[in-house]
């Protein structure tokens, strides 16, 4: 559960943007950017961060003046991300204001980096479809097909089909 104070103060963070969060949330806002969903000023863990995409676990944080003076306190919360599976993209507020299109591509890039295949579907367990059909082991009974009717459809193989005449 959200502490209620992280929660207040992250409500109050939205309505007070920067210029340079705002700009960059217009670009981000409704799955605008790449159809990622991201959200912004987001509790996470005892943290609010900027703008956070949950699928892709990518946090991206504006920095102004004031994160210059916390370099600590920015070391500590990108420490707790990582350990906690995010990445993180600092931006400097100017660059944002000034180098719009480039920041979007490295967004762009990170997000790209998070589409890598997912692994691959686990085989299915004994008695999961890993028995041959035609032995009838591991099936449903409806699916299941008689040694004759096999035959039969092999028979009407060699024969001509009507609808290619």
């Amino acid at each position: 559960m959200t502490d209620p104070r992280l929660l207040k103060h992250a409500k109050a963070l939205r309505k007070d943007m920067t210029d340079a969060e705002r700009r960059l949330w217009y670009h981000l806002r409704g799955h605008r950017f790449e159809g990622a969903k991201f959200k912004r000023q987001k509790p996470t863990g005892p943290f609010i961060v900027d703008f956070v995409c949950l699928e892709s676990r990518l946090v991206i944080e504006l920095d102004g003046g004031q994160h210059a003076d916390d370099a600590a306190y920015d070391q500590r919360r990108d420490a707790w991300l990582a350990a906690n599976g995010y990445r993180v993209l600092r931006f400097w507020n100017n660059e944002v204001m000034q180098n719009l299109p480039g920041v979007l591509e490295r967004i762009r890039e990170s997000l790209v980096a998070t589409d890598a295949p997912s692994p691959p579907t686990p085989l299915p367990h004994a008695g999961e479809g890993s028995k041959s059909a035609a032995s009838g082991e591991g099936t449903s009974a409806e699916n299941k097909t008689a040694p004759e009717e096999v035959q039969s459809r092999s028979a009407n193989l060699d024969k001509p089909n009507p609808c290619n005449e």
